[in-house]
């Protein structure tokens, strides 16, 4: 859990990049990830040598030659502005500067390493800069969970939504979602829109707190570091954001794949054992940028659409998925809409639909939306389907998105792990069971509208008669009240 003390040191830098001149969100976390980078590869550095002198030896693979040290943290942090700003932006013939050295180490830094080919410095100010730095420097980074939480928070600072409709997933959405999946110990996950890579941080923040004796297995931590996860993103600053989220959470080596997911340069099919993810809700593609399998499952330009098919074609057979979709998804009475509908539920197994309200994903939009859980069968294995109508998150539905008493996410878990007793609940409920043949009756439909019953309560009025009667009588007392205040007066 962030303290306060660690909200008020982040929230002091975000204030001096925005007064320093810099105030795109996205640049800002860029900038300050690269920063953070740059005193951890130092950190990193001091590690190995303080090893070497215990054992007598000299640092195998030094991040900085004896000609770089000038570059470190802990040598150019209390330096003037003026000389620190030269070293990170001042390019000398045949001579690394701090920010192309960052570049360069390439993958001895990892997966956040790796993307930093396109990394610019964007700090336009000697003054900004030496700020930032000294402020970075007093910040105690000590483990993991507060690397992990003081990003996290970071992140939180993000807005102003995406592009194509991207909006930033809210933390306790993201780890409902988890916490429904309940990821096993073999599971490769993948996010196919991974953004800032946060379904993929909350699945490995679930198994650290929940599965801790997982990780004495060697097999494991080998398999949790390299092979578990996998993001998939189009967006170069994006891929640089998560994957130093990722790293901050103590994820050394996933996958990070930097393509946009739905285009012909996406060859992945049945790879993966779970799928969580909040793809793009807006915009479309034309039929020429998407990948040709996709079209054959649902031949439509909306990316939300797209995407379904391209789960069901990247997850294993007996894969799962958890994802998020646009209200229209559930509803739209296009033939691409039923199409990938009709073969989520009678082609493969789904399982429950969450309706969620509008609020949840202000201030971003107030656009409605829903999580669909299905499993790839390719042989159908819907029986019943699960359909809850959430109508609290623990937050106000406005634009503050201050926490409040009503959170229905407990009531959502504690039932959709017991589904067997749902068959109980009727229709006026607010979660029920569904068969697979009213669904198929209804074209697809899977609105919780179309199958949630309303009760209506009898209110009795008084008759006409009664109600003119005590008219007359408020009327009488009025013209009572005014002739006492007209003796009043005389």
């Amino acid at each position: 859990m962030i303290t306060g003390e660690l909200k008020s040191q982040v929230d002091k830098i975000w204030e001096s990049f925005w007064t320093g001149g810099v105030s795109n969100p996205l640049t800002v976390i860029e900038q300050f990830t690269y920063l953070i980078f740059i005193k951890r590869l130092d950190e990193r550095e001091t590690n190995a040598e303080k090893q070497a002198n215990l054992l007598g030896e000299s640092v195998d693979n030094p991040i900085y030659t004896k000609d770089q040290q000038h570059l470190r943290w802990q040598n150019f942090k209390n330096k003037d502005p003026e000389v620190i700003f030269d070293l990170f932006a001042t390019i000398k013939e045949g001579e690394l500067n701090v920010f192309e050295h960052m570049k360069a180490v390439g993958a001895k830094g990892g997966v956040f390493a790796e993307q930093m080919k396109g990394a610019s410095f964007m700090i336009p100010t000697p003054r900004l800069l030496d700020q930032v730095i000294q402020m970075i420097d007093k910040i105690k980074m000590d483990d993991r969970d507060t690397k992990g939480d003081l990003y996290e928070y970071l992140l939180s600072k993000i807005a102003t939504a995406g592009r194509n409709g991207q909006f930033r997933t809210p933390r306790h959405i993201i780890k409902m979602m988890v916490e429904m999946m309940e990821p096993k110990k073999t599971d490769t996950i993948c996010d196919p829109s991974s953004g800032t890579a946060g379904f993929l941080v909350a699945a490995s923040e679930y198994l650290r707190h929940e599965k801790k004796d997982w990780f004495k297995d060697k097999d494991f931590r080998e398999h949790f570091h390299n092979d578990m996860f996998t993001g998939i993103e189009f967006d170069s600053t994006m891929l640089r954001i998560g994957a130093m989220n990722l790293q901050l959470h103590g994820i050394d080596h996933p996958k990070l794949i930097g393509v946009d997911a739905l285009s012909d340069k996406n060859e992945i099919r049945e790879e993966f054992t779970l799928i969580m993810a909040n793809p793009p809700f807006k915009g479309s593609l034309d039929y020429d940028s998407v990948e040709s399998s996709l079209l054959k499952t649902v031949k439509t330009k909306k990316t939300e659409l797209l995407f379904l098919g391209l789960m069901l074609r990247m997850l294993k057979m007996g894969g799962r998925a958890a994802v998020i979709i646009p209200d229209g998804v559930l509803f739209g009475s296009s033939k691409a809409h039923k199409t990938i509908r009709q073969e989520i539920v009678e082609g493969n197994k789904l399982e429950a639909v969450i309706s969620m309200p509008s609020g949840v994903f202000k201030p971003y939009a107030g656009v409605s939306t829903a999580v669909l859980v299905f499993t790839k069968t390719g042989a159908g294995g819907t029986d019943n389907v699960w359909f809850y109508d959430m109508q609290a998150d623990g937050f106000s539905l406005d634009d503050k998105r201050s926490e409040v008493k009503e959170n229905d996410i407990p009531d959502i878990l504690k039932r959709f792990h017991n589904l067997k007793a749902e068959d109980k609940r009727k229709r006026t409920d607010q979660s029920f069971l569904v068969p697979f043949e009213e669904i198929k009756a209804n074209d697809w439909d899977l609105s919780i509208n179309r199958y949630k019953e309303i009760e209506y309560e009898e209110i009795e009025y008084a008759a006409p008669k009664e109600i003119i009667k005590e008219i007359e009588n408020i009327d009488k007392e009025r013209i009572e009240a005014l002739d006492m205040l007209k003796e009043m007066l005389d």
